[in-house]
């Protein structure tokens, strides 16, 4: 081929190049175009039937949301009550600039729609961060004019947004629509609007308040729930925090401003404002309201005209507040106060909740919004992870008491009581401390917290040894969860609440799936459950004697647990049927429960509140038994190298004596698991000792010990305790029975207490 010739095809080539890319760019535009054309038809048909935006009425407007409880029955209904309008010179300039600040920097800018605030939105939650891109005119149109489509989330619903946004901006103008929205959100506890806001936390008017008080207020909106300073004063003040750094960003306040308010502690100070009740079932209704917010906006559960359906049972709701009644006018403590969970471990309903005894008195939910340490009814998920690695329950654990495990943690049992050796099966019957501790070093204080985790707990708990005496706060509904797994045969389920919910126009926009997961092996959940059977059929303490005599003709399976100075007294315990828990205490931290005028104890508070509850609800339902799937495969007992058996920490007289530590935990916190108060020092008794066939009662006769220093703090102890003494005064009378004779095969050194004859 000549040169000419090769010269004219790299020509021809090169110009079929260039006319190629022509031609793609040119279709390109043409494609633009045609989309263009095309999404300016659809747009218009989007932008059809719009509701009225025009009055400023319709920023205010609301439909109330009603709530049902399992038998369709309105049990309360949320709406727009706690509101005064203001005009915004009439709110405090600390509010206005902290809500642009927070919710729009550039709200002043923009035309209703923020296309600067979209871009950094995106890098911003590209980056791992959150940030919504939606400005203070999209936020009052989607949550007034377009409520009826709050749940829609796709481009026609933004886009009408934005449009309403942009229209709305042409009428009013910035500090118009700056107003309506401070009037319109809700700020928590019942209150709607910055006015009612101010004097429902601070008793003033919303000119009069601080800048430490209006970044408070600014920032609960974002989570109402969460941020409610009479709920969560912690998260509430970190929330205030931010609100204010981003106030001294924007240049709204100075240096000096910034620090005097971050450095502000809390004061409430709350007004007339407070709504008194929330429905039939206060404590229910609230619960249900919270949960709502954490899935819709504010404005949406209090003004979007749902329709919500729960799981609660009203005949069990009954049944629960009339145990917890009864028994609370029983002891006649003023103040003492009480919470039940009860869950169906077959859907993982929640039937009935009590939250407290007087809604009017105190709002928090003590059932969900408390958490209590709940003693040694912990040691449930220790046994249940030892259970998983193969520990048979007849494996043998000495558990005598002291038991030093570091330099300044000393384990004890209840009363200081030594029970020689005892199988698992026995160690979880008699609630020893330091055969558990033991049991938790050799499974890992890890697998306990996962263990535990699986089963629904989902409160912080750091992997020590000592989280098996429960020594971190657990809300009563995860303990009720987590025993529901147990009743279920290792198959958990989250609580459930909520079973469905509509929008104001009858569309289901929510609906509640079953989701069963085995967590835990069957057969190990049976053995645990055959353990935790004996805790109440296997013994004659006070807790099993107190539960023996209700009449429940159901297996029953369970737990005691107490907390050091008896300030926490629990019982978690199920049947085939329903898991409860039950918790008895004092709002108010490490506060001593004193029954009769001796320390109290789960068996005269806690346990009977349960028995009657479960009395009641299952009332004459036929006898059912727990699955049995067979014996889970055990390894050999010689694999478990014990504390006690692999070294010395056996502590002697001096170093008890010497030693304030408390069976809590590695630091010795002070509120411990109170299975073991400080051993008796004085001659009258120390304590169970090893008899013939049986236990002695530590004391220097039948009767048991009559006194001394051993019994003065409460708590539940061994629950086989023994016949009808226990001899310890701190738990309830003193001494008396026959139990504890050396030769009668009862087992004593119980629960020092003498179980009431009847319920």
């Amino acid at each position: 081929m000549g040169i000419r010739t090769r010269r004219a095809h790299r020509h021809s080539r090169t110009h079929i190049v260039g006319f190629g890319i022509a031609g793609v760019f040119g279709f390109l535009a043409l494609l633009v175009i045609a989309l263009a054309v095309s999404m300016g038809s659809i747009v218009d048909s989007w932008l059809k039937d719009l509701p009225d935006y025009d009055s400023a009425d319709a920023y205010l407007v609301s439909e109330p949301t009603t709530v049902f409880d399992a038998n369709g029955t309105v049990i309360a209904e949320y709406y727009a009550e706690n509101r005064r309008a203001v005009e915004l010179d009439e709110i405090s300039p600390y509010v206005v600039s902290g809500t642009v600040d927070t919710e729009d920097i550039r709200f002043y800018q923009h035309n209703g729609v923020d296309p600067q605030g979209m871009i950094r939105a995106v890098l911003v939650n590209v980056a791992g961060g959150h940030e919504g891109a939606s400005t203070i005119t999209q936020q009052l149109v989607r949550n007034t004019v377009l409520s009826a489509e709050q749940f829609e989330d796709t481009i026609q619903r933004k886009v009408r947004e934005a449009y309403i946004a942009i229209q709305m901006e042409k009428k009013y103008s910035k500090d118009q629509i700056l107003d309506m929205y401070l009037n319109t959100i809700y700020y928590g506890s019942g209150a709607y609007g910055i006015e009612a806001a101010a004097k429902t936390y601070f008793n003033k008017d919303a000119k009069d308040l601080t800048l430490a008080e209006s970044a408070l207020l600014v920032g609960i909106p974002n989570s109402p729930s969460l941020y409610d300073p009479t709920v969560n004063p912690d998260a509430s003040v970190q929330r205030r925090n931010l609100v204010l750094n981003r106030m001294l960003t924007a240049g709204d306040i100075d240096q000096a401003e910034y620090d005097q308010a971050v450095n502000t502690p809390l004061e409430l100070n709350r007004g007339s404002n407070v709504m008194d009740s929330t429905g039939t079932y206060p404590y229910w209704t609230q619960y249900i309201k919270n949960l709502l917010s954490e899935d819709f906006s504010s404005d949406t559960v209090l003004k979007g005209g749902l329709k919500v359906y729960t799981t609660l049972d009203p005949g069990a709701q009954s049944a629960a507040e009339t145990a917890v009644t009864d028994q609370l006018n029983a002891i006649g403590q003023d103040g003492l106060n009480a919470a039940l969970v009860a869950i169906d471990p077959s859907t993982g309903y929640i039937k009935a909740m009590v939250g407290g005894r007087d809604y009017n008195t105190l709002q928090m939910n003590l059932a969900v919004d408390a958490a209590r340490q709940p003693g040694s009814s912990f040691k449930m998920f220790t046994l249940v992870a030892a259970l998983s690695q193969g520990m048979n329950p007849n494996v043998q654990i000495d558990c005598n008491s002291p038991l030093r495990v570091s330099s300044n943690w000393i384990v004890k049992n209840y009363g200081g009581a030594s029970y020689g050796t005892l199988t698992l099966q026995q160690a979880t019957m008699r609630s020893s401390n330091t055969g558990y501790v033991q049991v938790a070093e050799a499974v890992g204080p890890a697998n306990i917290v996962k263990t535990a985790k699986s089963m629904g707990i989902t409160a912080d708990l750091p992997a020590y040894d000592s989280i098996t005496l429960g020594t971190i706060g657990v809300p009563v509904v995860q303990m009720a969860e987590a025993y529901s797994v147990l009743a279920a045969g290792g198959v958990h389920r989250n609580a459930v609440a909520i079973t469905k919910i509509e929008d104001r126009n009858g569309n289901t926009v929510y609906e509640h799936k079953d989701n069963p997961q085995q967590v835990i092996d069957a057969k190990v959940a049976y053995a645990a459950t055959q353990v935790l059977e004996t805790v109440i059929n296997g013994g004659r303490g006070a807790t099993a004697s107190v539960l023996q005599n209700y009449g429940i003709n159901q297996p029953m399976a369970g737990k005691t647990g107490t907390t050091e100075y008896a300030d926490n007294l629990w019982f978690c315990g199920y049947t085939p049927q329903i898991a409860v828990a039950v918790w008895t205490g004092y709002p108010e931290s490490s506060k001593e429960v004193y029954v009769n005028g001796s320390s109290g104890h789960p068996s005269n508070t806690s346990c009977p509140m349960w028995a009657n509850f479960v009395k009641s609800y299952l009332g004459d339902t036929a006898r059912a038994e727990f699955t049995d799937p067979g014996e889970p495969d055990y390894v050999p007992n010689s694999k478990w190298d014990f504390a006690v058996n692999a070294y010395s920490r056996r502590t002697s007289d001096d170093d008890t004596n010497s030693s304030s530590s408390s069976n809590s935990s590695d630091t010795d916190s002070p509120n411990a698991d109170n299975e073991a108060p400080a051993v008796p020092t004085d001659n009258t008794g120390t304590g169970a000792t090893t008899g013939g066939g049986g236990t002695s009662g530590g004391g220097t006769s039948d009767a048991g010990n009559p006194g001394g220093t051993g019994g003065s703090s409460g708590g539940d102890g061994p629950s086989d305790g023994g016949g009808t003494g226990g001899g310890e005064t701190g738990g309830g009378e003193t001494g008396g029975g026959t139990g504890g004779d050396a030769g009668g095969g009862a087992e004593t050194g119980g629960d020092g207490e003498t179980p009431p004859s009847t319920p």
